[in-house]
């Protein structure tokens, strides 16, 4: 087959971006490399210029996952005019918007960081996006804002919240409650507990 429009520059985004669209509507097992190729129009070798194998095309998904999740959590982290509580919030909906809106990638990218073949890059990715919400949790404990704690165990708790309303919302467990609703209400609960004296 020919390359068709795909140069050298931009055939591995177009294989990650094809790739995400497979992983979302047939999962993981769906990908192959061979596969990519047949549907991007390029000889069946030309993603190996790109991805050794399949593993590497699944790390690849995962490390572009994080590095697009970690982005739209230090931006939200930054939001709210300083107010420690307005910028959790904002984390927390932007986790559970990224979570229900690319929800086979997120699972890609946990169980390719929890293999015990992963790359340092992964896990220093993955361990990223938790110390991004810890260290809003340390700047709220200076400012008097959050409780005291350690705050790694306190950005725990907190994804556990929004992640576990993400998984509700993806498995269709909320039953009549609007995800938006459930959100806010989880966050108000979440951050009522993260007060101090809370």
């Amino acid at each position: 087959m020919a390359d068709g429009p795909y140069h050298h520059g931009n055939l591995r985004a177009a294989l990650l971006e094809r790739a995400e669209t497979i992983l979302t509507t047939s999962g993981a097992e769906a990908l192959t490399l061979r596969g990519l190729a047949r549907e991007l129009g390029v000889s069946h070798a030309a993603p190996a210029r790109h991805f050794r194998d399949r593993q590497a095309l699944l790390d690849a998904l995962a490390v572009s996952g994080f590095t697009t999740l970690n982005a739209r959590l230090r931006a939200a982290a930054g939001e709210g005019g300083g107010r420690v509580g307005v910028r959790l919030a904002e984390l927390g909906r932007t986790y559970v918007d990224f979570a229900v809106e690319h929800t086979a990638l997120l699972e890609l990218m946990f169980a390719v960081k929890h293999a015990d073949d992963s790359s340092d890059e992964l896990r220093e990715l993955g361990h990223e996006s938790l110390l991004i919400v810890a260290r809003l949790m340390a700047q709220g404990q200076e400012a008097g804002a959050v409780r005291a704690g350690e705050p790694v165990q306190l950005a725990q708790v907190a994804f556990s919240t929004v992640h576990g309303l993400a998984t509700l919302a993806v498995a269709s467990l909320l039953d009549e409650t609007p995800l938006a609703e459930a959100t806010e209400l989880a966050l108000e609960i979440l951050l009522a507990g993260l007060r101090p004296g809370g």
